[in-house]
């Protein structure tokens, strides 16, 4: 692991409720990632590994503890802060793709750097960079529904990648691909690792498993 960490968190508890029942999706999860790393976070169905991912990404908020985030904390960041900041340092790859359906590829992909204030045409000028990367410069006038499902997890991966993030978190990107596809997707990851992305990666899948640094196992909410 790489001796700069560019997320520590430490003592993670998430807490939900029903009724008087209360259920604990983390219990108190500490750990360390490195830059450059390559990260699988795996476990049983209910272990809390989205919810890791969704704390780490600053999505979610925890009920205790603290994420530092590129040695800087989080926890008390306001809504239009913790937005900046996931805007600047972090991209995001769903596993329902998340495009919006009225978009075109290009226009997905150039979201969030449109968000971050940029002119429309730096924005297209990254976006149009991101297609290239993923093999998909001859789809930007696409819209998802024109796009097979390995091609609309490409874009998601240029949306993510565009602005040149310091670290992608993804949420079982390759679950509703078949093999072959799926393969190709990790292939992506893969590369963009060997050019020294760090990534987080929610994952059920045993055979990409050579392909990470780590392997972090959750179980009822804990790391085992």
């Amino acid at each position: 692991m790489s001796s700069s960490p560019i997320i520590t968190a430490t003592g993670l508890v998430r807490r939900y409720h029903n009724g008087e029942t209360e259920f604990r999706a983390l219990d108190g999860v500490s750990l360390t990632i490195g830059t450059d790393e390559f990260v699988a976070i795996k476990g049983r169905s209910g272990a809390g590994k989205s919810t890791l991912l969704y704390q780490l990404s600053l999505l979610d908020r925890p009920d205790e503890g603290e994420v530092l985030l590129d040695g800087q904390p989080t926890r008390d960041l306001d809504e239009t802060a913790r937005t900046r900041r996931r805007l600047d340092l972090l991209g995001y790859v769903f596993q329902e793709y998340a495009l919006v359906p009225e978009l075109t590829a290009i226009e997905n992909v150039a979201v969030p750097s449109l968000m971050r204030g940029l002119s429309k045409r730096a924005a297209y000028a990254l976006a149009a960079t991101a297609l290239a990367e993923v093999g998909l410069a001859t789809k930007h006038v696409n819209l998802p529904n024109q796009l097979s499902g390995g091609e609309q997890q490409r874009v998601s991966i240029a949306r993510a990648i565009a602005h040149a993030p310091r670290i992608i978190f993804a949420d079982e990107p390759t679950a509703n691909l078949d093999s072959g596809t799926a393969g190709h997707v990790m292939d992506i990851f893969s590369t963009l690792h060997g050019r020294g992305q760090t990534i987080i990666m929610v994952t059920h899948e045993e055979d990409f498993d050579a392909r990470f640094n780590r392997i972090l196992r959750l179980q009822d909410g804990r790391l085992i």
